[in-house]
């Protein structure tokens, strides 16, 4: 998972929106920008001043953003995130933060705030870049597809399962405003669709007909089979019946009269009159303006100035590398055949399959009390904020990875207001799924994986908050395949056939890397591209086929995962090289993750500073 969580990706990817960290305009006319010098105490004070007023007002004009976070001061209000009028307030204000960041002297800041200055710097200019009349062209107009997108996210969130809360009689009223906000955007996103249209950006074909293919299971289940009627179907002790009745009949006839309608017009839009236009070549070299997208994808994704042609060969070398480990495991269990036949074995034989969807729920949980006996050693700080396992809701697990993790909300002033971080996980054709690789993908997702990356930061209030819920890719995703390295700190992967999992998942992110950039750079096709991960790796063909629709859908993500990783452990490796038994890996996990998801370059230079303080 990848952390597609959900809102992140969801809106990322589905409406160009980027971590930009912006104040609003009313705001900046009152705020002074000339640069003046002063002194450290007054830097500091200026810099999270700053910090504090973008993350106000970033929360106003994304509330969802603020009710992930716990913050239903803007739950009434679902948020824009489409219209120009929006794309056009996020520039101003990043471009007017900017100038108020750079009246600060930098030189004046503890190396603390020079850390939060350079990543709040890093972020702002990311999302100008993104927020260009010529990128918007390319992106905005393509708000919807198959892996991320309003009409997969939102059913999920207001399911009464997901992070929009429904414990009062507010919560519930909330709601329904914001079921009216999602058919706004349903109706702009088709608006946006027709601007593509005419300027020849469009979508593929693939990702219409799978959209449409969900759009079409969520139609189907009618009004009280709705996930969105899940709400009324659990009312809390604190609505009266009065209200119960009341509301029963409202969110009946919103589903029925205003949801349902604004899916089947995507749904009839997408199927007569946009697929007939759809790309049919998978690559985003094939889409106009496509090469540069990539490019610019690359940077934003890893963090890193690399070209496709750089990653491409990394993932060929990488292959070659795990192709190693994996031939001696295939030995080590007295396997006669080739790796290929090996893989099959893996596929097909009955002793590798789950026996049920509740048999995965209860085997990750036992795996996750193994690592917590021992997560102590490699851990200075453990997360506060639980975990919990689900297995993906059927309308849409099918074109879902494997697994994912949602984040949670501690609530240190209310515990049992405290939302937990979920960690998804995929059953959709469960015969064709198979147990080796469990452990590792709890590694990577849960502990001390995602779960941890995100929630330490979460619970640090001594963070400015666009350091605590913001991040990257190539950090979030880096430190998830990082973590599954750890396997043997943790005493996991004893058995050689889970080691083989590790293996096959380290397998998967380093095929990433060829993957995604031949299919994005060099014409593959996307049957190309899944025969290339089933001859690698013991992947069944409807995982290597979701994996690789969702790299055509979303350019570039797929490489930060092992480009993060491979930094990690670069930094890692430095440090014990060099401190040699003053190192402590405590100390290490604490400087990569108690600052949030850094650039990587920053990250470099805050471990580069704390080796030479520990010398």
């Amino acid at each position: 998972m990848s952390l597609i969580f959900s809102l992140r990706a969801a809106l990322a990817v589905s409406t160009a929106l980027l971590p930009v960290a912006a104040a609003s305009a009313q705001a900046q006319a009152q705020t002074p920008t000339a640069a003046v010098a002063q002194p450290a105490q007054d830097a500091h004070a200026r810099l999270h001043q700053l910090f504090h007023d973008s993350d106000e007002a970033t929360l106003k004009r994304n509330p969802v953003s603020a009710i992930f976070r716990g913050d239903m001061r803007y739950a009434d209000r679902l948020g824009d995130y489409v219209s120009d009028a929006y794309f056009d307030a996020e520039r101003a204000a990043a471009e007017d933060e900017l100038k108020r960041l750079h009246a600060i002297d930098r030189a004046t800041l503890n190396p603390t705030d020079q850390i939060a200055y350079d990543v709040f710097e890093w972020q702002t200019q990311l999302g100008l870049k993104r927020l260009t009349p010529e990128m918007l062209a390319l992106t905005a107009v393509r708000p919807i597809n198959h892996f991320t997108g309003f009409h997969t996210f939102y059913p999920s969130f207001a399911s009464g399962e997901g992070a929009a809360p429904f414990k009062t009689l507010v919560d519930y009223e909330n709601n329904l405003k914001r079921h009216k906000d999602y058919v706004t955007l349903i109706d702009r996103s088709i608006d946006r669709f027709r601007e593509g249209m005419q300027s020849g950006v469009v979508e593929t074909k693939m990702s219409v007909n799978n959209v449409i293919g969900q759009l079409d299971a969520q139609i189907e289940q009618g009004v009280e089979g709705s996930v969105l009627y899940g709400p009324i179907k659990k009312f809390p002790d604190t609505i009266s019946p009065a209200d119960r009745k009341r509301l029963t009949a409202e969110y009946q006839a919103m589903i029925r009269d205003q949801i349902q309608p604004a899916n089947v017009r995507l749904r009839d839009f997408l199927k007569n009159e946009y697929l007939p236009v759809a790309r049919e070549k998978v690559g985003i070299s094939s889409m106009k303006g496509g090469d540069i997208l990539y490019r610019t994808a690359i940077e934003e994704l890893t963090t890193l100035p690399l070209t496709a042609d750089y990653v491409h060969q990394l993932g060929l070398s990488e292959v070659a590398r795990i192709h190693g480990e994996m031939e001696a495991i295939k030995t080590k269990v007295g396997f006669k055949g080739t790796l290929k036949e090996f893989f099959e074995h893996l596929r097909t034989d009955p002793k590798f399959k789950p026996a049920s969807k509740q048999a995965l729920v209860d085997g990750y949980y036992a795996i996750g009390k193994r690592v917590d006996a021992v997560i102590a050693s490699q851990f200075s700080t453990i997360p506060k904020t639980p975990l919990e396992i689900r297995f993906y809701e059927p309308y849409r697990e099918k074109n879902q990875a494997g697994g994912s993790y949602e984040p949670g909300n501690w609530d240190p002033k209310a515990p049992s207001k405290t939302r937990p971080g979920i960690f998804y996980f995929n059953t959709y054709d469960l015969p064709s799924r198979t147990t080796p690789g469990m452990e590792t993908l709890y590694l990577h997702e849960g502990a001390p994986g995602h779960h941890f990356q995100i929630s330490l930061a979460q619970e640090n209030e001594a963070l400015p908050s666009f350091m605590r819920f913001g991040g990257n890719t190539a950090f979030a995703e880096g430190w998830g395949l990082y973590a599954e390295t750890l396997w043997n700190e943790l005493g996991m992967e004893t058995d050689p056939y889970q080691r083989f999992g590790g293996l096959d998942d380290e397998m998967l992110r380093a095929m990433r890397l060829v993957v995604d950039s031949g299919i994005h750079s060099k014409g593959w096709t996307r049957e190309q591209a899944i025969e290339y991960m089933l001859d690698n790796s013991s992947m069944g063909r409807t995982d290597a086929t979701a994996e690789v629709e969702r790299y055509i859908v979303w350019p570039g993500q797929a490489l930060a995962y092992k480009v993060g990783q491979l930094k990690i452990s670069e930094l890692k490796k430095r440090a014990q090289d060099k401190l040699g038994a003053k190192f402590d890996p405590r100390e290490f996990h604490a400087e990569v993750l108690m600052t949030g998801a850094l650039p990587l370059s920053v990250l470099e230079k805050k471990i580069d500073d704390w080796i030479a303080s520990k010398q």
